[in-house]
């Protein structure tokens, strides 16, 4: 048993934790959003009409107007954490200047929560009362819990978000494009057989490579986050899935009453 100890503590520690969290986030929203709705708006326009130009055309049009939406949306929500981070790092700033006493009894609170006794605390106080940046930063996160974000985040959040997006939501339209590409060269004198002839067809191969595209996507995000593979996978198959079963249902139901 001490041998075992001693060779663990001379090997090397490798940190195994993944530090890539918000990319993956932005990529999780982005993807997971992109691979369903253009997924189920495909689906739920099969079930009411069958010309594969038109459920084309939407799509492009709702994954351009989707990614736009949900990049918008990424960069205001890093633009507001920026910008609350930057109040109450201003408000910190000023408290620990002013208000020395009670920012001291928040650390001894900070300190007491993992059981550290007062006057095991007190050197580190001491210390921090003579660093005022590292004071400000200890309160920001243990206090407030705040960390400070990277420069520029606003704009690859968004970024990330849309293109993840667009990347996604061309996964169940490819088979509705194959069927309208006889449309597209239409007039070009070039005479292409298409490799999938009816929307019925465009439907069965969308459904099936989306969802294993959301399988796979789901399987490599549980492995990324550390939540389970599998599970993770079954999740994001099962949410698409339904969406998709749902808008197609709903089409049915309304092309048909």
């Amino acid at each position: 048993m001490h041998d075992l100890a001693h060779a663990a503590q001379t090997d090397p520690h490798i940190e195994g934790h993944f530090q890539s969290s918000e990319s993956v986030r932005d990529v999780v929203i982005g993807l997971s959003d992109g691979l369903t709705v253009p997924f189920a708006l495909a689906a739920g326009l099969s079930g009411a009409i069958y010309n594969a130009h038109i459920i084309v055309l939407a799509g492009l049009a709702e994954i351009a107007a989707g990614s736009i939406a949900m990049g918008l949306g990424g960069y205001l929500a890093a633009r507001g954490d920026a910008e609350h981070y930057a109040s109450e790092l201003k408000r910190e700033q000023t408290e620990v200047v002013t208000r020395p006493d009670d920012e001291a009894e928040e650390i001894y609170q900070i300190f007491d929560q993992y059981a550290v006794p007062r006057e095991a605390a007190a050197p580190v106080l001491a210390a921090l009362q003579k660093n005022h940046p590292a004071y400000v930063d200890f309160m920001m996160r243990f206090e407030l819990g705040l960390e400070s974000p990277a420069p520029g985040r606003a704009h690859r959040s968004a970024l990330t978000i849309a293109a993840s997006y667009v990347a996604g939501g061309l996964v169940p339209l490819l088979p509705y494009m194959f069927v309208h590409l006889p449309y597209l060269l239409q007039g070009s004198g070039v005479m292409v057989t298409p490799l999938i002839s009816t929307t019925a067809a465009a439907l069965k191969l969308s459904v099936l490579i989306t969802l294993v595209a959301l399988s796979l996507f789901g399987a490599l995000k549980g492995r990324l986050l550390g939540t389970g593979a599998l599970r993770a996978a079954l999740q994001t198959t099962l949410i698409g899935g339904a969406a998709a079963t749902a808008a197609y249902a709903l089409a049915r139901l309304l092309n048909h009453a």
